[in-house]
């Protein structure tokens, strides 16, 4: 009976020190790199293709719609340096644009001319912060903060004349979740990415709000 208790005692052990080793790899690594993918709710709510167009008016009636919005979700790029085990600092780079035509119709609804060139973007950068608070050899779970500067251009001019505006960006990871797999690792944040110029100008409030992601820690 003593022998077995003693076997169980030393498997458990090795369990334990195979386990310690794993987490102190994982957390001897300082360096993040991951790119990532996520939506753009709030734009496809926002940006869409109209509801009505005029079928029963005059011929000669003329009017400009727009029309065919494609979204082309976000793309992201970040950095991370681990500082402590809870604690890592870095940058991230998020690119995201729409595209749509502009139609002109008649009163009958019949299309005359069509634009396709038509598109905005907007492209942010900002440090980040990163606060992990539960850790394993195969699963984190953390929260995130990134407060930084939006890039707005495209084809449209504001009520200035200008193509191209500067806001201020903050992106919040509520909740992030990573897959770990040695150095590689997949990543699931949930969270929204907002920029704005002011109280009348916005350009994304709360996009991004599921991201998804792959990485590797060196």
């Amino acid at each position: 009976m003593r022998k077995r208790i003693g076997l169980v005692l030393f498997v458990c052990c090795l369990a334990a020190s195979g386990i310690a080793e794993e987490r102190f790899d994982y957390l001897n690594m300082h360096h993040e790199m991951r790119i990532g993918w996520g939506d753009q709710l709030f734009e496809s709510l926002i940006w869409h293709n109209p509801t009505n167009t005029y079928t029963t008016l005059p011929a000669d009636f003329r009017k400009t719609y727009n029309e065919n919005y494609h979204h082309n979700q976000h793309i992201w790029l970040e950095y991370q340096y681990r500082v402590k085990e809870w604690f890592s600092v870095g940058a991230m780079m998020d690119v995201s644009s729409v595209g749509w035509d502009e139609v002109m119709r008649n009163g009958a609804g019949t299309e005359l001319a069509r634009d396709k060139g038509h598109y905005f973007y907007n492209l942010a950068f900002m440090p980040t912060i990163r606060f992990t608070y539960f850790f394993h050899p195969h699963v984190n779970l953390y929260s995130g903060l990134g407060f930084g500067m939006d890039i707005n251009g495209g084809t449209e001019a504001n009520s200035s004349g200008h193509k191209t505006d500067v806001g201020a960006a903050v992106n919040i990871t509520a909740l992030g979740v990573s897959a770990n797999y040695e150095r590689w690792f997949f990543s699931f944040d949930l969270g929204g990415l907002t920029a704005l110029k002011n109280a009348n100008t916005i350009f994304m409030m709360s996009s991004r709000m599921l991201n998804v992601g792959i990485g590797a820690r060196f």
